[in-house]
């Protein structure tokens, strides 16, 4: 099972992001919990800098943008097994 991490304060982004990778581990039949953080605190410590975030398995993969869809699965297919 994959832990995957959508950091963000709630901003449109941040909720295109948390969409877009639900679509991607449905779409793919990628057994993963998608979690929303939206405390600034617990951000902190990921060390990022700009939301949104995703985090796949405690390892930050991007802040600050929304990546591509392709980009997106690739992470998810590392963590898969």
């Amino acid at each position: 099972m994959i832990s995957i991490k959508v950091l963000g304060p709630g901003c449109k982004k941040c909720q295109t992001l948390e969409v877009k990778v639900k679509e991607i581990i449905a779409k793919n039949n990628i057994e993963a919990i998608v979690e929303k953080i939206t405390d600034i605190q617990e951000m902190m410590n990921y060390g990022i800098m700009m939301t949104p975030a995703l985090i796949i398995n405690e390892q930050v993969k991007s802040y600050g943008i929304i990546p591509k869809e392709d980009q997106i699965l690739e992470w998810l297919k590392e963590h898969h097994g």
